[in-house]
């Protein structure tokens, strides 16, 4: 099955997410993500063209967003309450 060539894993429990690059069949590492500007300026130093567009969604099907919501980098809080 083929998927988007930028991948956007699943929030760590540390938060940030990693993202991934799949040229051919190899996925390279561009490294963990706190926000849209740090998958940006990864997009970027990869040399992807117009990598704003690609993450804000402007040029779909280029990225995929895996586990959790789009634009979102950390885990919701665990519910504290203890009764």
């Amino acid at each position: 099955m083929e998927h988007a060539p930028i991948v956007v894993h699943r929030i760590s429990p540390s938060g940030g997410r990693r993202v991934t690059l799949r040229i051919g069949d190899h996925d390279t590492a561009l490294g963990t993500a706190h926000n849209d500007a740090d998958v940006i300026e990864f997009l970027r130093r990869a040399e992807v063209p117009d990598p704003g567009e690609a993450v804000l969604g402007v040029a779909p099907g280029l990225v995929e967003w895996q586990g959790d919501a789009p634009h979102v980098y950390e885990a919701e809080p665990a519910d504290t309450d203890v009764p």
